[in-house]
Order: C-alpha cells, then sequence, then structure tokens
C-alpha cells in the first residue's frame, strides 16, 4: 500500500521495531529511504543492510538493528523534521547539532542526501528531513 510519506513510514517502522526488541525490519523501499538507510548503517546506528527482491511487485530494505551488550540499542531516537505539509530547509550555517553532536542530521541537499556534518564540509543547505540520535 503506498504511503504519502515514505520517509516517515520508514522511520516509524523503526522505531517501533526498536520498541519491540526485534532484531531486524523490512521497510519498502525507494531512492530516499535507501540513502537514509545507508546513512545509518555508515554512521554505526544499524549493524547491516539487505535488499530483498520478493514477489511484490516493490521490493524490500531489510536492516539489521545493533543493540549493545546492555541490550539498549544504538538508536535511542528518531524524529521527523521536514514533513510534506511543511517543509523545513535550512542553510548551511543553520544546520543543527544533534544533541552536542551525539547525534546526526540528515539533508537533502543539491549534492545527495547526506549527513549534517558532511553537508558542513561541502557548504551545501538544503531540506533537513530527519534527526537522529
Amino acid at each position: 500500500m503506498p504511503t504519502s510519506d515514505p520517509i516517515a513510514d520508514f522511520l516509524t517502522r523503526v522505531r517501533n521495531a526498536i520498541l519491540a526488541r526485534h532484531q531486524s525490519v523490512a521497510v519498502p523501499t525507494s531512492n530516499t529511504v535507501k540513502a537514509i538507510a545507508g546513512i545509518l548503517h555508515e554512521e554505526g546506528y544499524v549493524a547491516e543492510l539487505a535488499e530483498d527482491v520478493g514477489e511484490q511487485a516493490q521490493s524490500s530494505l531489510v536492516l539489521t538493528l545493533r543493540y549493545c551488550a546492555d541490550k539498549s540499542n544504538a538508536i535511542s531516537g528518531l524524529r521527523r523534521v521536514s514533513r510534506p505539509g511543511q517543509r523545513k530547509y535550512v542553510q548551511v550555517t543553520e544546520i543543527p547539532k544533534v544533541k552536542n553532536g551525539l547525534g546526526i542530521a540528515i539533508l537533502s541537499t543539491s549534492s545527495g542526501v547526506m549527513t549534517g556534518s558532511k553537508a558542513r564540509k561541502l557548504n551545501v543547505g538544503g531540506e533537513l528531513l530527519c534527526t537522529v540520535w
């Protein structure tokens, strides 16, 4: 079933899987969701990524969640900032530092989807998609 906001759907599925203590979660895939999941994998919030091409019309992306030894998750919070009804664009000087640098901001820029720190290095702003900590 198609959704009007695939990024919010992705974040909600990951959040629900964390709260239910699941080892992995399958999400419908899109180019933006793949890019966000790739960033989460690069930054160490997700242990593994795999694309599952099943018999369905749309493939799904399987994320293996990362847990610490004390059974706490690497992701303690996810928040969608820019929504379809209210977009949030930031300049390079306005890119937020999430939890004093302990989290990441994910932006959609003219150079692609990237973290806030990488956008600062490249001196580009864009749409602030979500924050993860």
